[in-house]
């Protein structure tokens, strides 16, 4: 079939060095296979660069034999049964290019299970390959190719779960996810990665389950979240998140807005048009998937997050007016302590938490613009805001808009193509990114005779906030200005 053809010339292309290590295995008398991740992607036609192996043999066995054939050898986590390995690339005779460094992971074959009080798995080495696949998290996972003689291994299906786009459990899902509700999680992320339906049993058992995800720690949460974000099309593991009810235990936020209508949208809830958003920023993204470049390379968490989240302020204040109307009054700012509480729960990086809330509580700013014509003082503001986020700010601002009017989402276009346009003439003719007051510090020390201390603080403020205004002034029409202020706050004082 078209599928084995595909894993064929992808897996006869594995590197010379991987095989090598399956003769040496073999030559010690232990089995080793190929398994998970890189035999699925074998079969979607795609090369994979990490080689995670499964193994007969003990940690110890297993890292004297990696030490011979390697150049490297580390514990990744040798009570997993895992050590890692480097081989150095290679230099081929004759002029050819040498080989490429491999990096391997080995693992003993093993059964695990949770403790329902622990976050942590119990570990019991296992005897033999279809044990050890058993305890995958998916049929499409539990593949292997024994090596050097690339045997196929396939004990629970996983080729024709593959070619019907399917996610199943190689045992009932329920006591798969009861020994490892992160499982659950890993089904949206497939969903989305992949673009798999999830299968009846597993969905669910997820269901079901949803709740038992609380035992696992927000570390884990948080990465199979982020990789889920940076598919391709997340959308479909999200949806999986919110329509299992999973969603309610790793990101509330998120269902909770399946029940608020968007006054711009009403044929819509939030929800939706929070999907459709994420959509819209994705498209907006520089360079490609694989090769990603321009000023927001994609795949963009920071974009991504802020585009999925923007709105979440929405149900803590919603408002129903006079006449049928709804508000949602300062959602931006509400919304953007909900963000960095959540991601901070997640155990995000402080940047991460930081630049998400920011975009969130400035993806308003721009609505007016295209009524009201901006002064430049206004375009300066809205850059020096916007800080380093100014070109994601660019792109959540575009993404808002999901109208289906067409002339109305022509003329908020126009108005931003407008924006775009100022923001550019004005940094040409005064470097506005890197907006400073006309005098420095120490030059505001001098003009009023300060020492270091507050006041020198807040005669920095007003003359960048008369830059702001009115432009570059030079430092003697500056100087002036700040004399003036000074005395005015003497007067006042």
């Amino acid at each position: 079939m078209a599928l084995q053809r595909r894993a064929a010339e992808v897996l006869s292309g594995m590197a010379p060095a991987a095989l090598e290590l399956g003769a040496a295995f073999a030559a010690a008398g232990h089995e080793l296979a190929l398994v998970g991740g890189p035999v699925r992607d074998a079969f979607l036609g795609r090369a994979s660069t990490d080689l995670d192996f499964a193994t007969s043999a003990t940690p110890d066995q297993t890292e004297r034999i990696l030490a011979a054939w390697g150049d490297a050898t580390w514990d990744i986590g040798r009570a997993f049964g895992t050590i890692g390995a480097r081989r150095h690339a290679r230099g081929a005779r004759g002029g050819a290019p040498a080989t490429e460094d491999v990096v391997v992971e080995v693992t003993t074959y093993r059964t695990e299970a949770y403790d329902p009080t622990s976050r942590k798995p119990e570990v019991v080495f296992g005897r033999d390959l279809d044990g050890d696949l058993s305890r995958r998290d998916f049929t499409v996972n539990a593949m292997a190719v024994r090596v050097p003689d690339l045997t196929f291994v396939d004990p629970f299906g996983g080729l024709a779960d593959l070619a019907r786009g399917v996610l199943r459990t190689p045992v009932a899902a329920t006591q798969s996810f009861d020994d490892d509700p992160l499982r659950m999680l890993r089904a949206a992320r497939f969903a989305a990665q992949l673009g798999f339906e999830v299968d009846d049993d597993v969905r669910r058992a997820v269901v079901d389950m949803a709740s038992r995800i609380a035992i696992v720690s927000p570390e884990r949460v948080r990465d199979e979240l982020v990789k889920l974000l940076l598919a391709r099309d997340p959308r479909p593991g999200l949806e999986v998140l919110v329509d299992t009810g999973l969603a309610e235990h790793v990101l509330p936020e998120l269902p909770a807005l399946r029940l608020e209508i968007d006054e711009h949208h009403r044929h819509k809830d939030v929800y939706q048009h929070s999907l459709t958003v994420l959509a819209q920023a994705i498209a907006l993204e520089t360079g490609t998937h694989d090769a990603p470049t321009g000023p927001v390379p994609g795949p963009d968490l920071v974009l991504r997050l802020a585009a999925l989240l923007h709105d979440i302020g929405k149900p803590a204040t919603r408002r129903f007016e006079p006449g049928g109307g709804v508000s949602f009054h300062h959602h931006e700012v509400v919304g953007a302590k909900m963000v960095a509480k959540r991601l901070r729960a997640l155990h995000f990086d402080k940047d991460t938490v930081k630049a998400v809330a920011r975009l969130t509580e400035l993806h308003l700013r721009f609505h007016g613009y295209g009524d009201a014509q901006w002064t430049d003082s206004a375009v300066r503001r809205y850059v020096t805001d916007a800080g380093p986020l100014l070109e994601r700010l660019h792109r959540l601002t575009r993404s808002d808009c999901t109208t289906r009017n067409r002339r109305k989402a022509a003329r908020l276009a126009g108005a931003y193509d407008d924006l775009e346009r100022r923001i550019a003439e004005l940094r040409e003719a005064e470097e506005l990114a890197s907006i400073r007051p006309d005098l420095d510090g120490q030059e505001i020390m001098a003009v009023l005779g300060l020492r270091p201390g507050p006041e020198v603080g807040k005669a920095y403020r007003f003359l960048l906030d008369l830059r702001m205004e009115q432009g570059p002034l030079g430092k003697d029409v500056a100087e002036r200005a700040l004399r003036e202020w000074w005395a005015e706050q003497g007067a006042s004082s």
